[in-house]
């Protein structure tokens, strides 16, 4: 009689993880709108990154032509992004990585850096499951650290053996160029800027699920984690930027905002300390998430020039 009591328990106790497994990959992980960030006012990033430069940065963006492009990821995914030639860029050129939810032609703010101030190319990818590119799941930049790989070939193509790359991403886009920092990069690319970047998926969705709902990581991430896997082809612990800049060889200028309560600003130490690479930081007083740019627009471009420009020859 107790075994069966036993058994039941552990069944109902098996289904609610299973359940509650799947419900987290749906809220965090399936392509869908995230209306969650829109309904908690604490974690509000609407657009995904969400000063005052967002709006300017999408009207810079319909003033220009850029070119629509596709690759194929590893996977067979189509991707697209947006490349926008410079006459004055000599082989120069910023891959730029959106956020969370977001797609490319939002990151236009950091792209008028590049192509206004410094002269390059700029190349503004939609991740896969974001914005153009196919895909039902969104990797948090880990399967998105590979396909960068592909843009990278892309430019290269484009521009050749002479070209110079700098990776910059914000929020999900700077742990997804801090993520490719750690793989087998080719020369060409010479500096990486990663702006509020999350140490790893396992940190960042364990800390919003405390904020969220007040659960426990465990079991609650571990078996969405397993779900994961088996949906998309990744676990949580192993999508980590942390042990991604250990490896890296390319410089990285790492920037967050001392406000910053989506992705917590302790992670920018933690970060900061484990990456092997030259390195510099940049933390900017009274910002929040994504938005260090507009809280001192001076002391972002000038940090972001001066550490690219320490890299990339003219």
């Amino acid at each position: 009689m107790w075994s069966v009591i036993i058994l039941a328990v552990v069944i109902i106790i098996a289904g609610g993880l299973t359940y509650a497994g799947f419900f987290f990959y749906g809220i965090a992980i399936k392509r869908a709108p995230k209306e969650f960030l829109a309904k908690t006012p604490d974690l509000k990033v609407d657009p995904p990154v969400a000063g005052p430069s967002w709006g300017e940065g999408a009207d810079w963006v319909s003033r220009h032509s850029f070119r629509k492009i596709e690759i194929t990821s590893d996977d067979g995914l189509t991707l697209r992004g947006y490349y926008l030639p410079s006459a004055r860029a000599g082989g120069r050129t910023a891959i730029i990585a959106h956020g969370y939810s977001g797609k490319g032609k939002d990151m236009g703010a950091c792209a008028k850096i590049y192509y206004e101030t410094m002269g390059y190319n700029v190349l503004l990818p939609d991740a896969r499951g974001h914005g153009d590119s196919k895909g039902d799941y969104i990797g948090f930049g880990w399967p998105e650290r590979l396909d960068y790989l592909r843009w990278i070939e892309y430019i290269l193509a484009e521009s050749g053996p002479e070209a110079q790359i700098v990776l910059h991403g914000v929020s999900m886009g700077g742990a997804t160029v801090m993520m490719t920092s750690g793989e087998e990069l080719p020369p060409q690319v010479k500096a990486i800027v990663a702006d509020c970047g999350y140490t790893s998926v396992k940190a960042q969705l364990s800390y919003q699920l405390w904020r969220m709902y007040h659960l426990p990581s465990f079991p609650f991430v571990h078996m969405a984690s397993l779900i994961t896997r088996i949906k998309a082809g990744y676990f949580f612990g192993e999508a980590s930027a942390l042990k991604q800049v250990r490896k890296a060889r390319v410089p990285i200028l790492f920037i967050h905002g001392d406000a910053d309560k989506f992705v917590p600003f302790y992670m920018l130490d933690e970060l900061y300390q484990a990456c092997s690479s030259p390195k510099d930081k940049l933390v900017i007083h009274g910002a929040g998430h994504g938005v260090a740019y507009d809280t001192d627009k001076a002391a972002y471009v000038g940090k972001v020039t001066d550490f690219v420009t320490r890299y990339v020859q003219i």
